[in-house]
């Protein structure tokens, strides 16, 4: 799951420009990344701001919402009502695309499209802004909002200046992703490098070999030495075997095929032991009996069919939502949790 926190003041590109001393090694700078519009109810902005808190993602998310206000009007031609929605941009990792929008597109029938961001036309009288070439787009928009088909902009989408949204992901899941993009070379700015080669087996010792036979009665020169000629008044000398030479019975001769009976015999090269690991059991964590009346109370709406919009005009909303302040207790995550399992 991310974390969600909030920025004011900033935009997009300023946000990916700092992004390396931000978020350090959770930051991936050759992962590609792509913005896209996500255009939903204007009641469940809420939800949409804390979306990436109940997504497994590997890089870190940024948004930023725009209200259309002066080219309103814009938008109101092409019989689409501005006040009815909010307009979301994401840049995110390509890679992280469909982990956000699945249970969107799956659950909630969100449709998939495309528009152009155009720049709005100086006629409109904006007290800033930047014309900019107009660029296709992605846009996912709520089943109940109609299609769109030019979006207009006094900045460029990762220009926009306001509250960023920003969605880091667990540290474990961002290593994760960043390995297997480097594995698959998915979502990669550059090819991923060979693996590197197995290092070669350890040599094994050549086996010993028997020592010939000594024959003292027959002349031998030593090894690997030529004797000089004797003198005419010298006597010829026998060389015999040196005495620290051992014996046959005394040279140890491995056997190629004989197993040994011991347990502690190292298995060949080439193959391994299958060693068993212990089972890891991990504690789940315990449920307070506050959250475990939060959560019978979000079923219980969930299951008559209460919109998630609504569930705060039931009058016992107010006296469960104080305790939980009161302890600390943090419900939208909890909310969206059961929203989304639902």
């Amino acid at each position: 799951m991310g974390i969600t926190a909030m920025i004011p003041d900033m935009t997009i590109g300023q946000m990916m420009t700092e992004a390396t001393s931000r978020w350090g090694e959770i930051w991936d700078p050759r992962a590609t990344r792509m913005t896209v519009l996500l255009m939903c109810p204007r009641k469940e902005r809420k939800m949409m701001e804390l979306h990436g808190d109940m997504i497994e993602h590997g890089q870190p998310v940024v948004t930023v919402f725009h209200r259309p206000r002066a080219e309103a009007h814009l938008l109101e031609e092409q019989g689409f009502d501005p006040r009815s929605s909010s307009s979301q941009f994401v840049n995110l990792a390509t890679a992280d695309l469909g982990p956000w929008m699945q249970q969107l597109v799956n659950n909630e029938g969100w449709l998939r499209s495309s528009l152009s961001l155009s720049s709005t036309p100086f006629s409109v009288g904006l007290p800033s802004q930047r014309p900019f070439e107009a660029v296709q787009t992605l846009c996912f928009r709520h089943p109940s909002l109609p299609p769109l088909e030019q979006y207009f902009l006094p900045f460029p989408a990762e220009s926009l200046p306001g509250k960023c949204f920003v969605s880091l992901p667990r540290r474990a899941a961002a290593e994760m992703a960043r390995q297997q993009a480097e594995v698959l070379g998915v979502g990669r700015l550059e090819k991923p490098k060979p693996p590197a080669p197995e290092p070669a087996p350890d040599p094994q010792p050549d086996p010993v070999k028997e020592a010939p036979p000594a024959q003292p009665d027959v002349e031998a020169p030593a090894p690997m030495e030529t004797p000089e000629p004797p003198a005419d008044d010298e006597q010829v000398a026998v060389p015999l075997p040196p005495k620290a030479a051992p014996t046959p019975a005394e040279v140890p001769v491995p056997l190629p095929t004989a197993p040994s009976d011991e347990a502690s015999v190292e298995p060949p090269a080439g193959q391994t032991e299958n060693i068993e690991l212990p089972e890891v059991v991990e504690e789940e964590p315990e449920i307070s009996e506050l959250e475990t009346e939060l959560r019978a109370f979000f079923q219980e709406l969930i299951d008559a069919g209460v919109e998630p919009s609504a569930f705060m005009d039931d009058p016992r909303w107010e006296d469960i939502s104080e305790r939980a302040v009161a302890e600390g207790l943090e419900t939208w995550p909890i909310l969206l949790q059961m929203t989304a399992m639902g």
